[in-house]
């Protein structure tokens, strides 16, 4: 999860952003450590160079030095953040090779759906793409928010419950990252990894044909059962039933769960209730 080895366009640019950023806040930051050691030096009190000035009140060279830099630093900073958060509009398309592929995350408590509509299949806990092509999420939430971040492709993004968020990301080079939740939503979010498998594109229907031949089948009813909480140990696969279950989660016309509940009474007599939504 090194931020500083992006895998994909989008992380190269947030990459360059953070480092771009560091260096700026650096005019700053260096000349005032350096200026803070040479004035101690200089007036400290064994040097007989050094100059006593109670009287002095005002210089407008001093003035302009001590304004000046500080607020060019933060206009070319503001601009530089300014311009990259709009280039990188998490819902701006991200051209790639191939057909882009759709598909739909949901954050449970704790562990992370993602159905594959077009393919009519889905995953748990872990993300198969193909390498070079545009992928298309869409993200909500089954119960608290949560924040879906893959450090190595980019963007990190929240999800919430009756909500859709969009997410456009490119994966360029074959291999395996890892994703994770970047929100903190109970006792399982340490757990809530999951890995994020880089394919070619040749593979990746080869995949798709593999997972859906899975005796497990995906609606309303395994739904149900999957957005109990718990960690999820294991990656299993599922055959997607309904193609409009993510709509069903997101509208919330399949009821949402209750969230981390507080493990103590004294934390239930504090809220004043079972959950802590």
């Amino acid at each position: 999860m090194n931020l500083f080895d992006p895998q994909g366009p989008v992380a190269a640019a947030n990459s360059t952003i953070l480092v771009d950023s560091v260096f700026i806040m650096l005019v700053i930051v260096v000349p005032t450590i350096v200026a803070i050691l040479g004035f101690a030096f200089w007036f400290r009190a064994s040097n007989p160079k050094a100059r006593f000035q109670p009287d002095f009140v005002y210089s407008g060279r001093v003035e302009m030095v001590v304004w000046a830099i500080p607020a060019l630093t933060v206009i070319l900073l503001g601009g530089v953040a300014w311009i990259g958060s709009h280039q990188l509009d998490p819902a701006a398309p991200v051209p790639g090779t191939g057909s882009p592929v759709r598909i739909q995350a949901v954050s449970l408590d704790w562990k992370w759906l993602f159905i594959y509509p077009d393919q009519r299949i889905a995953t748990v806990n872990t993300l198969t793409v193909p390498a070079g092509a545009e992928l298309n999420f869409q993200l909500t939430s089954s119960s608290v928010m949560n924040t879906f971040f893959i450090p190595q492709l980019g963007s990190m993004i929240y999800t919430m419950n009756g909500m859709v968020t969009k997410l456009n990301l490119r994966a360029d080079n074959e291999g395996k990252l890892q994703g994770l939740s970047a929100h903190f939503s109970g006792d399982g979010f340490p757990d809530m990894m999951f890995d994020v498998n880089v394919i070619s594109p040749l593979a990746f229907p080869e995949w798709v044909a593999t997972t859906a031949k899975t005796d497990a089948v995906l609606n309303a009813d395994s739904y149900t059962k999957l957005m109990q909480q718990g960690v999820e140990t294991g990656r299993p696969t599922y055959r997607l039933e309904d193609p409009r279950l993510f709509d069903l989660i997101a509208t919330q016309h399949i009821p949402p769960g209750p969230g981390p509940e507080l493990a103590s009474e004294a934390g239930r007599s504090h809220s004043g209730g079972h959950d802590a939504r």
